[in-house]
């Protein structure tokens, strides 16, 4: 054998940079399921099916292509249980010349990568991960020429590289960014399409038997499991997006409802982060609608910038800053995460929705993790390892490399301003006017403090008294410290008071 190819979970592409000059005559592919993977955190049901089920349906694939696979399952008896020992086997069967893969996305993976070349005593190609825009290189040679990070000017750089939504040398529509325009709250549509869910065949119902009896004391439910789970279906559902929900994708992208959680979300970064749809291919479909006069520029623009701004923005940080990001703790953040985020009971008929809904399904839309589980546990001082690691948890989109400064920088401002500009934090009345958790809800939200008061209106005033110090000088602050400033003593001690006490209801592990 020339290549052994090691293709790992999250790279099921054919034009992946390992297979870029592959032979099926002389060249092998290694893929391993292993329990080292699916326990480095207790993976969300759903999500440790979807991928299991996604890599042997791209192994079949692989293998109608000529190629002669080597696939471990999780179940087989010889299985070793980590990426390294299922390398050491395949090359002590195979003798390959050498082993090729694609870098992976996570920094701890390519760590132990780095030592695979002696440990197999075969030499170990890592090459680039070419399915995103901007390289290592690149993104570090751009931050370095910057005071400040701003996700907004990388943006930019990814529209003039790409040429999409532009007209010569100017932004289509004459604007870069059409964000003002997608902050209105939702209200109920019958007339929304459903969205398509795909039956489970005969490998994916294995899959699901296999997760059910190994990890049943993970989070999740495994009922209506209905994720594409082949590269086909995965284009199917863009098609069904670029047709059915961008064109009103843009208004309501920040809004959210009890009854409707996805809205007009595209719900395809699971295919994207997997590797079953191409990125550049998915702006390019979006843009296309928009050339056509099939969707509205705010809505393409919002859901491009989500692609090739937010998404590769993560990535550039994350490999800029790892190692030592992942423990960043800029308010010094240490209180555990409170039981309801396994459960869901909780009064707080805002967080209950949303982390109800993440347990049945494993999803939820960016605002939802931002606004509702996010700003909770940056106003209630959750420390941030433990809220990221919950996200990488829960989430069947989430992976590392995307998931960590999306929390610890973005959800957090663990980083102290590295990613963002301002931490997201807000009142109740940021949750009542962007969607209708508050209808029906035990707390109040139109009352600041006191018995019956929502949560998150005291939360939030001591949130900014308690880290005056670190956040004062922030210029994007300036309307709310000036605000607090003005209240008078027994105003800022209540909203201080009324904090204390739910908090150390929440500390005794009470329902709140």
């Amino acid at each position: 054998m020339r290549n052994l190819i090691f293709i790992l979970g999250d790279q099921l592409s054919p034009d992946l940079s390992s297979l870029r000059d592959a032979d099926p005559a002389c060249d092998g592919i290694l893929m391993c399921e292993v329990m080292a993977e699916a326990t480095y955190v207790r993976h969300h049901k759903r999500k440790i099916a979807f991928i299991l089920s996604a890599m042997r349906h791209f192994a079949e694939e692989l293998e109608t292509a000529g190629f002669a696979v080597r696939y471990i399952r999780l179940d087989d008896p010889d299985n070793a249980g980590s990426f390294r020992g299922e390398l050491l086997r395949a090359v002590e069967a195979l003798a390959p010349q050498r082993v090729v893969v694609t870098e992976p996305g996570e920094w701890r993976v390519l760590d132990d990568m780095r030592g695979w070349s002696d440990a197999a005593r075969c030499p170990v190609e890592i090459r680039p991960d070419r399915r995103f825009l901007a390289t290592h290189e690149e993104f570090a040679a751009w931050a370095g020429t910057r005071r400040e990070l701003t996700m907004e000017f990388f943006y930019r750089e990814m529209r003039r590289k790409t040429g999409l939504l532009m007209d010569g040398d100017a932004p289509a529509g004459g604007r870069w960014n059409f964000d003002a325009e997608n902050r209105k709250p939702a209200q109920q549509d019958l007339l929304r399409p459903r969205r398509r869910q795909f039956s489970p065949d005969a490998i994916t119902r294995d899959v699901l038997s296999l997760v059910e009896d190994r990890f049943a004391d993970h989070i999740g439910r495994l009922e209506g499991f209905g994720f594409a789970v082949t590269r086909a279906d995965a284009e199917t559902l863009l098609d069904d997006f670029i047709a059915d929900f961008l064109p009103a994708f843009g208004e309501t992208q920040d809004a959210m409802l009890t009854s409707d959680p996805n809205l007009n979300h595209a719900l395809l970064s699971f295919y994207i982060n997997i590797g079953f749809l191409d990125p550049l291919a998915v702006c390019r479909a979006a843009e296309r609608a928009y050339l056509e006069g099939y969707a509205p520029l705010n809505a393409v623009e919002g859901f491009i910038r989500q692609i090739i701004g937010w998404r590769e923005y993560m990535r550039g940080i994350y490999w800029l800053k790892m190692p030592d990001y992942a423990e960043s703790n800029f308010f010094e953040a240490k209180r555990p995460l409170p039981d309801f985020f396994w459960t869901a009971e909780t009064d707080m008929a805002c967080l209950r929705t949303v982390i109800r809904d993440t347990i049945d399904t494993a999803y939820a839309h960016h605002i939802q993790r931002l606004m509702i589980t996010g700003n909770f546990a940056l106003l209630a001082g959750l420390a941030p390892h433990a809220v990221h690691e919950w996200y990488l948890e829960v989430y069947a989109d989430a992976y590392e490399w995307v998931e960590m400064p999306n929390v610890i920088g973005m959800s957090q401002f663990a980083d102290g301003g590295l990613l963002g500009s301002k931490p997201y934090a807000a009142s109740g009345n940021y949750i009542s006017k962007m969607s209708d958790y508050c209808t029906g809800c035990r707390y109040d939200v139109k009352k600041k403090t006191g018995e019956g008061a929502c949560p998150f209106n005291a939360l939030y005033w001591d949130f900014l008294d308690r880290n005056r110090e670190r956040l004062s000088r922030n210029r994007r602050l300036a309307q709310p410290y000036a605000t607090w400033s003005r209240m008078s003593d027994a105003q800022r001690q209540d909203f201080r008071a009324s904090a204390r006490r739910f908090l150390q209801k929440l500390d005794a592990a009470e329902r709140v």
